[in-house]
């Protein structure tokens, strides 16, 4: 039977006086803001959607070289051939010929800062053969780090009906690159570039934030008529780092706005608050046929969450374990967990330990303990302590 323990955790009872806040309510037709320090998701706004990535899909691209750099199969200073097919490509470019050979390094810069078409039909057909192979790899490999709601059906996020993703996935995806690739992660931040002199009017990054001096070094923005204007961001403050993703804005301005507000309500209406320490009781769970009757739930280690600055209510916390429990209790091991209700944010679940051992009991306080639950069960009274 699982059991539940209401509990007024002291760090929650400085919230209950708070006034209330309102939730941000964004003008993207959907988004998704995630903490990476602290793992929370703060605002899921028709986030599973799937709709056209436009541009911003060229984050999965990236993400394919970047793995192919790290397996060893190319180097920075690999050079791919360009295809009739990738100099006639439209929109942003940076400005390939036929008879160039780009390196590695110079088409990751021309895909992030110059969110190049070209480049990237040339890194599709330099890793698979054709665009086509690609793009089924980027859907297989999509899927295989959790990015359930992309098919991707070229590599440059062209239009197509059939070329989707949602704002969860692009901020996975963003968190991928940031993890994964810190060495080539820097690129992002990087506000021009300009191949061989070709694309002076092209050579500056979009990311309309990098210049704000609000922390933000990343990732990528996509425009198309049916998308709508797009923005895969992070940035970072202090300790914490952020990642969102968003779409459906009316125009680049727009766009810039909007980002800029979620950075900065990200940072500043959300604070790391330590809920719980180390080793410190939070409650008791019952055991049965032991040498004690409870036995202490404690955190393994220190509990650091993310709360808003300014709560509906207060936080309230509850302890769930199956119980009661059986001895033997060994001290360290998972029994119980303790479950925070965030207002306008998901629960955090923590696991709780036993605090202490709790042996078996001997013959004679085990047979007692059994016939005062039989007695209990059959006359429904409470068994004796």
């Amino acid at each position: 039977m699982f059991q539940r323990l209401r509990l007024a955790l002291p760090i929650l009872m400085l919230f209950a006086a708070a006034l209330p806040a309102r939730a941000f309510e964004t003008v993207a037709t959907a988004a998704w803001v995630y903490d990476m320090t602290t793992k929370t998701v703060l605002m899921d706004k028709n986030a599973d959607q799937s709709v056209p990535p436009a541009s911003m899909s060229k984050l999965m691209t990236i993400n394919m070289l970047f793995e192919a750099l790290r397996d060893g199969r190319v180097t920075l200073d690999s050079t791919f051939s360009v295809s009739q097919r990738a100099k006639s490509m439209g929109g942003s470019t940076m400005f390939l010929q036929e008879t160039d050979r780009p390196t590695v390094d110079e088409l990751i810069h021309g895909m992030i800062i110059n969110s190049g078409n070209d480049a990237c039909v040339v890194v599709a057909e330099g890793l698979a053969g054709t665009e086509e192979a690609f793009a089924a790899q980027m859907t297989e490999r999509g899927r295989a780090i959790g990015m359930t709601a992309s098919v991707f059906t070229n590599s440059s996020g062209w239009p197509d009906p059939n070329h989707r993703m949602s704002m969860r996935d692009l901020g996975i995806l963003g968190q991928r690159l940031i993890e994964e690739f810190p060495e080539y992660y820097p690129v992002f931040a990087k506000t021009e570039f300009n191949y061989k002199d070709r694309a002076p009017d092209n050579r500056f990054n979009r990311n309309p934030l990098l210049k704000l001096g609000i922390g933000a070094d990343g990732l990528k923005t996509g425009h198309t008529s049916e998308a709508g204007y797009g923005l895969v961001g992070s940035a970072r403050q202090g300790n914490r780092r952020i990642v969102f993703a968003i779409t459906g804005l009316p125009s680049d301005i727009a766009r810039a706005e909007e980002a800029e507000r979620i950075v900065s309500w990200a940072f500043r209406q959300f604070a790391e608050k330590t809920v719980a320490r180390t080793g410190v009781r939070v409650a008791e769970a019952e055991v049965f046929m032991g040498t004690a009757d409870r036995v202490g739930l404690v955190p393994a280690a220190d509990v650091r969450l993310l709360v808003p600055a300014l709560v509906q209510e207060s936080m309230t916390a509850e302890v769930v374990y199956k119980g009661p429990l059986i001895a033997p209790v060994t001290a360290g091991s998972q029994v119980a967990e303790l479950i925070i209700h965030v207002p306008d944010l998901p629960d955090h679940k923590i696991p709780l330990v036993a605090e202490t051992d709790v042996p078996e009991a001997g013959f004679m306080r085990r047979l007692a303990t059994a016939a005062s639950a039989l007695y209990s069960r059959y006359m429904g009274e409470a068994p004796a302590s």
